[in-house]
């Protein structure tokens, strides 16, 4: 069994895209709807830069879709691949959720680059540049993480600094945890990490602190606007980021949509639910963040990235 998965923010850099348009007519097919979709020359953007521009959330989320799904239209359609026969599942790490439906005909292309557009839009307007912040916890496994984000939230309250949020935005593989909330209780958790077990803290660049409740008017804004979208029945099920499950019906797609806002990125859960129902290979498109992770989640399964036109024909010639 075979499951297809969507990188997340973090996999952009400028030239992104640039020698597969170069090598392929489809590709180019691909850059220029979402181009279109979005009103914005983004392939140019994404191809020249420059990086603080195509680094912003309303930016980075459609690129990073329009990359993977290039890279999948390409072995689509001059590789003769039907996502239907080869894949059992599909699956994406945050905005890639967007980029798996997308690829399983749920959301057409340039439908799902407006949704990631107003996404991060919605996602940077919900809290004030300065107020969130996240942290990546690294030898710290999901409970380690809670109790470490448990723990800064108490600390910061004892001092009277309010009741703050800090919470796992993502439990991304066995070593590695993402915390989100207020700064000031994830600056406390950076500085308790160790003396409660991590090997590191580190704060991220984000501009904003996703999945966690202070992203709710996000996810408000996206009720709206996935409430008048056209979702259809993925050609295979999509294992939810909320859920940690395999999803199909329209309607609960869209609720998963809403809830992953801010909710826990369950990505470690994810993989090792698909291992257990008998994935063996993971296929990441457009990036090389995932498949890494995956082979620290699962290290029996097969886990291989295809971003070039070298990667696209070495993978079908073993489908």
């Amino acid at each position: 069994m075979r499951a297809f998965i969507f990188p997340g923010q973090g996999s952009q850099a400028v030239g992104m895209g640039k020698a597969l348009a170069e090598a392929s007519a489809v590709a180019r097919e691909v850059f220029g709807e979402v181009d279109e979709a979005l009103g914005q020359n983004l392939f140019r953007l994404m191809t020249d830069g420059p990086a603080e521009e195509l680094q912003l959330t309303a930016n980075a989320q459609p690129a990073i879709m329009a990359n993977a799904i290039a890279t999948l239209r390409v072995a689509e359609r001059e590789g003769g691949l039907r996502l239907a026969d080869t894949a059992d599942y599909v699956a994406g790490h945050s905005l890639g959720e967007y980029g798996a439906l997308c690829a399983a005909g749920a959301i057409d292309l340039a439908t799902t680059a407006r949704l990631l557009r107003l996404r991060g839009q919605a996602m940077q307007a919900a809290v004030p540049v300065g107020e969130g912040a996240m942290a990546a916890l690294l030898g710290a496994d999901l409970a380690r993480a809670q109790a470490i984000a448990e723990a800064a939230v108490a600390a910061v309250a004892a001092e009277g600094g309010g009741n703050l949020v800090c919470t796992v935005a993502n439990d991304n593989d066995p070593s590695q945890v993402v915390i989100s909330g207020h700064r000031a209780a994830i600056e406390r958790a950076v500085a308790l990490a160790k003396e409660h077990g991590a090997k590191r803290a580190v704060l991220l660049p984000v501009s904003a602190p996703f999945h966690c409740p202070l992203m709710q008017p996000a996810a408000e804004a996206m009720q709206v606007a996935l409430a008048d979208a056209r979702i259809a029945a993925p050609l295979v099920p999509v294992y939810a980021n909320v859920d940690a499950a395999p999803i199909a019906d329209p309607d609960a797609i869209r609720a998963a949509l809403v809830r992953q806002v801010t909710g826990m990125v369950r990505w470690r859960e994810s993989v090792l639910a698909m291992a257990e129902s008998g994935v063996t290979q993971f296929v990441e498109f457009g990036g090389k963040v995932l498949a890494p992770m995956v082979k620290r989640i699962a290290p029996d399964v097969e886990a291989i990235s295809v971003v070039t036109m070298d990667d696209i024909e070495d993978f079908l010639k073993r489908v």
